[in-house]
């Protein structure tokens, strides 16, 4: 297996080099700075168009995350992404988050699940071809919900795989519940349950928005911080997208993580845009960008 390009100091043809770029990025690579990042479903793909995934930059941010941990053998990530143009198409047309009952949910149960899958192997492909050790976790094969909140979640083998030195993989997805049968949960959903035992130092949304906006629609004012004193106002303001998302959108996912702040009041967590080349290398490396929420 040749080093990646994006270690231009380290010969592909040298065993040594590539022991050291396994070693810090491979199976061996095990540190203590843990961070969620999530890309979001309409960073990855074109949410208006069902099964568009921008492969470009997939694997262009697969390539910043491999380089990243190149770079710092101390952190640590576990990876989350939206399902945009697959999952949330096909979970708009059957009404999946709602309640899963007659034989066509279920079959729009199943679909979902098929078309969430195929995103997350996508992501994998990117995330294995840029040299790094990644492993999925579905949660709709480990996860049981009662009226959407997680009551089963078994997390012995996302932890070993930690330990391991691999990067974890989650992903929104269906998942059985007991009270509706089924329904879908958001990768903010999987994120604030992992958070809560694994006690991240950061959690990066990825999205298209450099952050949180003032006025949307107008998108001329950006939010740089916002604390879950803000949110009564807030809830005026904030607006969800246009494009088809099942599980909230972008209130949701502010109204998430700071419930989630008020629960681990050291948390940081930071609403930003992926788009441009090097800013998930950026901000994985620490450096402010976007909306900060925090307790």
């Amino acid at each position: 297996m040749p080093v990646p390009a994006l270690f231009p100091s380290l010969d592909p043809t040298s065993s040594s080099d590539y022991n050291i770029f396994m070693e810090n990025i491979g199976p061996n690579h095990s540190g203590d700075q843990l961070v969620f990042l999530k890309l979001g479903g309409s960073l990855i793909t074109d949410k208006h168009t069902a099964r568009s995934p921008r492969r470009e930059v997939i694997n262009r941010i697969a390539r910043e995350i491999a380089n990243s941990l190149y770079k710092n053998p101390r952190l640590q990530i576990i990876l989350g992404h939206g399902s945009g143009s697959f999952g949330h198409i096909s979970g708009k047309k059957y009404g999946t988050l709602n309640g899963v009952h007659t034989l066509e949910e279920w079959r729009g149960f199943a679909e979902v699940r098929y078309d969430a899958s195929l995103l997350n192997r996508i992501v994998l492909d990117s995330l294995m071809d840029a040299g790094i050790s990644a492993l999925s976790f579905p949660p709709s094969s480990t996860v049981i919900t009662q009226q959407r909140k997680i009551i089963t979640w078994d997390l012995e083998p996302l932890q070993y795989a930690l330990r391991k030195g691999l990067l974890p993989v989650v992903y929104g997805d269906v998942v059985f519940d007991t009270s509706r049968g089924g329904t879908i949960l958001s990768t903010e959903d999987l994120f604030f349950h992992l958070a809560l035992q694994f006690k991240p130092e950061r959690i990066l949304l990825a999205g298209k928005d450099p952050g949180v906006w003032e006025d949307y629609p107008d998108c001329t004012s950006l939010l740089k911080e916002i604390t879950p004193t803000d949110l009564p106002t807030l809830q005026k303001i904030i607006r969800q997208s246009g494009a088809p998302d099942v599980t909230g959108g972008m209130e949701a996912k502010v109204k998430k993580m700071l419930q989630l702040s008020d629960k681990l009041p050291t948390l940081e967590t930071v609403i930003f845009s992926g788009e441009d080349p090097e800013i998930i290398q950026s901000i994985l490396g620490g450096d402010a960008i976007g909306t900060v929420l925090h307790g």
